[in-house]
C-alpha cells in the first residue's frame, strides 16, 4: 500500500480526491525545511507544492519511490539527486493557460492606462478642482499596434500571444538568449529588448535564465517599455529593476513574484512605492478554475504512476 504525504496542502484551495488506488493519506498544512525528513520517513509519495526536496533530505528517505510536485516549477527539487537515484518526478501542466494570460494583461492594462496614478489623483481630489470634465494628467497608450515581446514561448507564452493577437498588437517571440542560430518566426533576444514596447516573460527558472534581465538588459528597453515578470522572481536583478524605475529607463513593471517567497526577510520591491510599478503576491496562476485543474491533474499524476505508466515526469 502506498503511503502519500502532501507537505503543503494550505498552498492548493481545491477540492482535492483520493486516489483511485489503496493508499494512505497524510497531509500537512506546511511544513518547514526541518520536519521533511520526519513527514516522509514512511512515505512511497511525497506530494510538494514548494516545500524544498533537496539530496541531503532525500538521502534520507530510501522509501519514496516518487515525487508529485503539485506546480510546473520543479526548481524546488534536486533534479540530478533524483536522476541518480532513478527517482521519477513529476509536475502539473497546462492548468493556467487562462489564469495567467489574464493576470499578464491586466498588468500590461494598468500600466499602459497609468491606472495606478489616476486613482492616486481621485483620492487627492484632483477631479474635483479640474477645469473640464475630464482629469487628464498621466499619458494614456493604447495596446492595438503596440509590440509585445514574448520570452518564453510554451503553453503560456503562446496563450499571451493569443491574447495580444486579439488586442489588436504585434508579437515578437523571443529566441534564447546568446543563441548561436535564429529559428524561424524567433526575434533575437536583444532585438526583443530594443524594439518591445511591453516584454513578458514565461521562462523556468535555471541555471541558464536566473539573472536573464538584469542591468545591460534594461539599458537595451526602450524608456518607454513595460516589463511584466509572472514567471519566476530569479529572473530579473530586482536592484537593477529598481534602478532602472527609478532613473526613467523603463516606463514601468509589473511583478507577480520575487527571488524569495514568502518574502519574510523583507525585499527592495516590497516597499517600492511607485505609481508605475505594481506587484502581486504570486496569485497569477491561482484563479479557482485554475487550481482545481491543477487537484485534479495532480491526483491523475500519482494514479498513473500506481498503475505503471507515469506521466508528466521531469527525470
Amino acid at each position: 500500500m502506498q503511503r502519500i504525504v502532501f507537505l503543503d496542502r494550505s498552498t492548493l484551495i481545491a477540492n482535492l480526491r483520493r486516489p483511485d488506488f489503496e493508499h494512505e493519506w497524510v497531509e500537512h498544512e506546511t511544513t518547514a525545511p526541518s520536519e521533511v525528513i520526519e513527514r516522509l520517513k514512511e512515505a512511497t509519495i511525497a506530494i510538494t507544492n514548494k516545500v524544498p526536496l533537496r539530496a541531503d533530505s532525500l538521502s534520507e528517505l530510501p522509501g519514496l519511490k516518487f515525487i508529485a510536485v503539485a506546480a510546473t516549477g520543479i526548481d524546488i527539487v534536486d533534479l540530478d539527486y533524483c536522476r541518480r537515484r532513478n527517482l521519477p518526478v513529476s509536475n502539473v501542466r497546462n492548468y493556467a493557460r487562462n489564469s495567467v494570460p489574464e493576470h499578464v494583461f491586466m498588468l500590461i492594462l494598468a500600466l499602459r492606462r497609468n491606472l495606478l496614478s489616476y486613482c492616486e489623483d481621485l483620492e487627492r481630489g484632483l477631479w474635483q478642482q479640474a477645469s473640464g470634465f475630464c482629469l487628464l494628467t498621466h499619458t494614456i497608450r493604447d495596446l492595438d499596434a503596440s509590440t509585445l515581446g514574448i520570452i518564453g514561448y510554451g503553453t503560456l507564452g503562446r496563450a499571451v500571444e493569443k491574447l495580444a493577437l486579439a488586442f489588436g498588437m504585434r508579437v515578437l517571440i523571443s529566441e534564447h538568449k546568446e543563441a548561436r542560430a535564429r529559428r524561424e518566426g524567433r526575434t533575437s533576444f536583444e532585438d526583443v529588448l530594443r524594439t518591445s514596447d511591453i516584454i513578458t516573460l514565461h521562462c523556468p527558472l535555471s541555471d541558464e535564465t536566473r539573472g536573464l534581465i538584469g542591468r545591460e538588459e534594461f539599458r537595451m528597453m526602450r524608456r518607454d517599455a513595460i516589463l511584466i515578470n509572472t514567471a519566476r522572481g530569479g529572473l530579473v536583478d530586482e536592484i537593477s529593476l529598481v534602478e532602472a524605475l527609478r532613473s526613467g529607463s523603463i516606463a514601468g513593471a509589473g511583478f507577480d513574484v520575487l527571488t524569495k517567497e514568502p518574502p519574510r526577510e523583507g525585499n527592495l520591491l516590497l516597499n517600492l512605492n511607485l505609481p508605475n510599478f505594481i506587484l502581486t503576491p504570486h496569485i497569477a496562476w491561482a484563479s479557482r478554475e485554475a487550481m482545481q485543474t491543477l487537484a485534479d491533474q495532480l491526483i491523475e499524476n500519482l494514479e498513473a504512476f500506481a498503475s505503471g505508466k507515469p506521466r508528466n515526469l521531469v527525470t
